[in-house]
């Protein structure tokens, strides 16, 4: 296993990204899903210059991205954005992306579940046969109810993977899975050889290690299982407005560069433009409670 991180939590240069997480040990990177914000050549320099490889990427399915959508015309679209970010990852050299199939924050169905299941997976084999062509591999990755009402559990990313090939795995997420999951070491097991991929953020979302989550029994059933990924880091830490804030200054005042549909993704997400000292210090936390686990 090794450490990795996503970046979409804060709207800064890739090149800060890197220059941190080398800093704190992490090895490689699971790159924000905005295939227009990245020209692959340039980016490629960037990582090689600061020794940190990309594992992947991560859909950031905001707006209209929703592979169950009853709108054809809306799961062709979304098709589409998921096959870019596929050849992005191809020719970053990743492995994996992560794919969320549902529209993150839409909690109400189009349709039957007869219906839903049909689009989700026709759309999910058409970005398989991509990923095919391209060398990456997919991992489904199930949300909490309260971001998605279509795959919550593991055995649901299971189910969909299942039904798109034996090659489509799972990415099971620390904080999801200790909301939704009845045993979340009993989930780890029965996802085993199909989990590509591992997210974490303590049971509050904050860095791994400010929580409850018992990060060495999870450590623990993921060797179990022969789990050789990333953990990859994605905290999004909760804002607190009142006096009883124990982090008064981790939002940043000033004006920063991030489009209005990435700060909504932020937002919807209970957290905020972060500061850098407070965002470097989570990143620091993760990798002191991380590291010493899976070295």
């Amino acid at each position: 296993m090794h450490l990795s991180t996503h970046n979409w939590m804060r709207a800064e240069p890739l090149e800060t990204t890197l220059k941190r997480i080398k800093k704190f040990g992490y090895e490689s990177i699971e790159i924000s899903g905005e295939p227009a914000q990245y020209k692959t050549k340039e980016t490629r320099a960037l990582l090689k210059e600061h020794g940190i490889r990309c594992w992947g990427a991560v859909t950031l399915m905001l707006g209209e991205r929703n592979l169950a959508a009853r709108d054809q015309g809306q799961r062709e679209r979304s098709v589409q954005y998921v096959k870019d970010v596929l050849t992005m990852v191809g020719e970053l050299d990743g492995e994996i992306i992560t794919l969320v199939p549902a529209t993150v924050g839409k909690v109400v169905p189009d349709g039957t579940e007869e219906e839903e299941w049909k689009w989700v997976v026709d759309a999910t084999r058409e970005c398989f046969t991509h990923a095919k062509k391209v060398g990456v591999k997919i991992a489904v990755e199930p949300l909490n109810r309260f971001e998605t009402y279509l795959f919550n559990r593991g055995a649901q990313a299971l189910a969909l993977a299942d039904a798109v090939s034996p090659e489509c795995g799972v990415c099971l997420d620390a904080y999801h899975i200790h909301m939704e999951e009845f045993n979340v070491h009993d989930a780890i097991r029965q996802v085993g050889k199909r989990l590509f991929d591992f997210h974490v953020a303590d049971n509050n979302r904050f860095a791994a290690g400010l929580g409850q989550i018992d990060w060495p029994r999870i450590v623990a059933t993921l060797k179990e299982v022969g789990y050789d990924g990333a953990l990859t880091n994605e905290f999004v830490a909760p804002v607190d407005r009142t006096p009883a804030a124990p982090y008064p200054d981790m939002v940043e005042r000033h004006p920063v560069d991030i489009s209005p549909e990435q700060l909504k993704f932020i937002q919807d997400h209970g957290s905020s433009v972060l500061t850098e000292k407070f965002y470097t210090d989570q990143m620091r936390i993760t990798a002191e409670t991380l590291l010493p686990l899976i070295k």
